[in-house]
């Protein structure tokens, strides 16, 4: 089973580098299994790697199932 977040691509580092953004954090992702990711995209991350690019609207359902889910551990 692969868990993967959505995250923004905020910053283009180099050609297989960018910086993304979820829940407030911000990390460096490696985009050289996903073809031509651009500024504003969003992604899914998994181990450090984007797995795919994924169209804003699925982005955000995903991101409130993590929240959700993040909610009901603090329970």
């Amino acid at each position: 089973m692969c868990l993967a977040i959505p995250a923004k691509v905020v910053d283009i580092l180099n050609d297989t580098i960018v910086e993304v953004e979820t829940f407030g954090n911000r990390a460096q992702v490696n985009t050289s299994l996903v073809e031509e990711v651009k500024l504003d995209d969003y992604v899914l991350v998994h181990a450090g790697f984007a797995i795919e690019i994924i169209d804003e609207e699925a982005a955000s359902e995903s991101l409130a199932l993590w929240r959700e889910i993040y909610a009901t551990q603090l329970n």
